[in-house]
């Protein structure tokens, strides 16, 4: 029990960090021009190639409704992909962000951008939580946070509040680790419509 209360206020305190908490790598550390390092680890470099992945998860079918699958970056060659990681299915603030990036879904396709989901919970996990909430996009399962860890995102057993954007060449142009889970697709989508709009000027 007392396990599980320290637990619960870890992550609610890792929820909490805001913004502007990317920190310089340490004397010795150098993570590397571009990098800084936020509570999960050391965050992946923008204009570089984004880190590979591949899980198994659940997509929606043809007519919405969640089935297996597995999917990697390689599958989304050729557009634009919001990758988000997250804690908990069915958590408040998690409910919240999905559903911010479920209203804007169409948004995010007509500007050519598929949106992903991330966390530890299993496919079973998901599937409920798609179904529960409508959601019309891939949620993939990383119970062991080898993905998470990758993007500078894990803290065991959980994938922090952290979305990356990236482009259709695969290379990593946004990062975001302070999350206001109530407003954040928006403020993606400002963004990828920003980036967008600055290739072509």
């Amino acid at each position: 029990m007392a396990a599980r209360l320290h637990r619960r206020s870890f992550l609610q305190a890792a929820l909490l960090v805001p913004a502007a908490l990317l920190l310089p790598a340490p004397p010795g550390l150098s993570p590397g021009r571009g990098q800084a390092l936020a509570l999960g680890g050391t965050l992946p470099d923008l204009d570089a190639a984004a880190p590979a992945f591949r899980l198994e998860g659940v997509s929606p079918n043809g007519n919405g409704d969640p089935m297996a699958s597995e999917l990697a970056l390689a599958d989304f060659r050729g557009q634009w992909l919001v990758l988000y990681f997250y804690p908990r299915d069915f958590t408040s603030g998690c409910t919240l962000e999905a559903r911010g990036f479920q209203r804007d879904l169409a948004a995010f396709h007509q500007a050519g951008a598929e949106v992903v989901g991330v966390s530890a919970d299993d496919p079973d996990s998901h599937a409920s939580f798609c179904g529960s909430e409508g959601l019309a996009y891939p949620l993939l399962s990383d119970p062991g946070g080898a993905v998470s860890r990758r993007y500078g995102s894990w803290m065991a057993p959980y994938s922090l509040r952290h979305t990356f954007l990236i482009d259709p060449s695969g290379t990593l142009r946004a990062r975001w680790v302070g999350v206001n889970p109530s407003r954040h697709s928006a403020e993606v989508l400002a963004s990828l419509q920003q980036l967008q709009a600055a290739s072509l000027s």
